[in-house]
């Protein structure tokens, strides 16, 4: 006697499971919570984010009340668009810029020897080491770099997926 062994066909299932989709929402709404927060709070005082900005000694006093006005809405923008996920990577790009130059700045700051306060956050941050400052920098680098990272692995395996259907 023979026997027949069937077995189902194989597949391979490359469908990003919920969870970790909602982590990196949860991730989303908490970076982009972290920019609204520290925008609104530049926008209500563009005088002290101003001469928060002239503090670091690296930009002429008109180009640091530009900037005092008009970074807060970019902040503001660019997290709301992490939460809508409308322009996301560019969002991403902008805030991981902005992040960037904020720790560049106070980094070169600190090495300058100028005692100043980030203006990051308003008065919450005004008496924020540099060390606490810096970690927090690096932390939401990260966030952002986690985020770039599994938006991107996201979009390649929604390209895979719709590629093995066809």
């Amino acid at each position: 006697m023979s026997e027949q062994v069937t077995s189902a066909p194989s597949t391979i299932s490359v469908q990003p499971s919920a969870r970790p989709q909602f982590l990196w929402r949860i991730v989303d709404v908490i970076v982009a919570g972290i920019f609204i927060y520290a925008g609104v709070l530049k926008m209500v005082d563009p005088v002290q984010f101003a001469n928060d900005i002239d503090n670091y000694k690296i930009l002429p006093w008109p180009i640091s009340v530009a900037l005092a006005f008009y970074l807060p809405w970019l902040e503001i923008f660019c997290g709301l668009a992490l939460i809508v996920r409308y322009f996301y990577r560019g969002a991403l790009s902008i805030l991981m810029a902005l992040i960037l130059v904020f720790t560049l700045a106070t980094t070169a700051a600190k090495v300058r020897g100028l005692d100043i306060t980030c203006g990051c956050f308003g008065h919450a941050s005004q008496h924020w080491s540099f060390p606490a400052h810096l970690m927090t920098n690096l932390a939401i680098i990260a966030a952002l770099v986690v985020l770039w990272v599994s938006n991107r692995l996201t979009k390649s395996l929604q390209g895979r997926r719709s590629a093995w259907r066809s």
